[in-house]
């Protein structure tokens, strides 16, 4: 179980579940107002630590620089929102939801032995007091009347100092800013085929007939004077073309790829944050002696 002392060691420290996996950073500690220990962490979650969610702090340990609930990531994460009022306190309403989300019985809290008016066989009057915001110097505020029998007071925010400082702390929010990579489109390599008139000029030869004729020589006489004297004879020759053939052959040529590469841009990011300003007032003491006046003083 956390105590109170261990409270300042907490905050601002990782929160783990049983898994080892991180939930968010604790951001406020609320103690029971009626036994004054801590009851609830407020961790924050998300991108830029954008939810809160309430964790049961009674099964808790601190282990070396985080702490660690006995509830996992998913579970924390999808608890219930709740609200808490102006001075820093979770109604007992808020409080009975989440007991129920985690699966705690309401009665054994109520019946837990160092809570005044719970079910121990003691009974106070009127309705259940509450606290005020633990001071910056850690001090816890001061309960009310003590409830009736099994009414439970509301948890006040715990915020650590040193005890009887008389220092004021001032704080403010910070803006981290982070990236997400998420999904812009798709590409892909589609492959069609497309029929494409193409052109491309060869020499082609052909025959044609020519007439060749010699005069009877010695040489040839023989020859002429072979046949018959006066006859009709046919002689036939055939003629040849050349025509152009074409065929196909399919070769690759190149290969295509997708592959994708990072461009950088600069993206100016607009939040709000809040600051805590701390002023100073002086009021000047009265002096009434008889001659003298004295102008009061306002606020620096």
């Amino acid at each position: 179980m956390i105590t109170r002392e261990e409270i300042a060691t907490l905050l601002d420290h990782p929160v783990y579940d049983g898994d080892g996996n991180k939930i968010g950073d604790a951001k406020h500690v609320f103690l029971d107002d009626v036994s004054g220990r801590p009851e609830w962490v407020a961790v924050r979650t998300g991108l830029f630590g954008s939810n809160e969610s309430f964790v049961p702090i009674r099964d808790a340990s601190l282990v070396q620089d985080h702490l660690e609930v006995p509830y996992r990531k998913d579970k924390v994460k999808g608890a219930p929102n709740v609200d808490v009022d102006a001075g820093g306190h979770l109604s007992a309403d808020e409080e009975h939801r989440l007991y129920d989300y985690y699966g705690i019985d309401w009665d054994s809290v109520l019946a837990e032995p160092d809570r005044p008016g719970g079910r121990d066989g003691t009974t106070g009057t009127g309705t259940a007091g509450t606290t005020g915001t633990a001071g910056t110097t850690g001090t816890a505020g001061t309960a009310g009347a003590a409830g009736a029998a099994g009414a439970a007071g509301r948890r006040g925010e715990a915020r650590t100092g040193a005890r009887g400082d008389d220092a004021m702390t001032r704080s403010e929010e910070q803006m981290h800013v982070g990236v997400e990579r998420h999904p812009t489109g798709r590409a892909r390599l589609r492959k069609y085929v497309v029929t494409e008139e193409v052109q491309q000029t060869v020499p082609v030869r052909h025959e044609e007939v020519r007439v060749e004729r010699e005069p009877i020589t010695d040489a040839n006489r023989g020859e002429a004077m072979s046949g018959p004297d006066i006859t009709e004879a046919e002689h036939e020759v055939t003629l040849h073309a050349e025509r152009p053939v074409t065929e196909t052959e399919a070769v690759p040529v190149e290969r295509v790829r997708l592959t994708t590469e990072e461009q950088a841009a600069n993206e100016t990011v607009r939040g709000q944050v809040r600051k805590e300003r701390i002023e100073a007032e002086a009021e000047a003491e009265d002096d009434t002696r008889p001659g003298r006046d004295v102008p009061k003083r306002g606020r620096e």
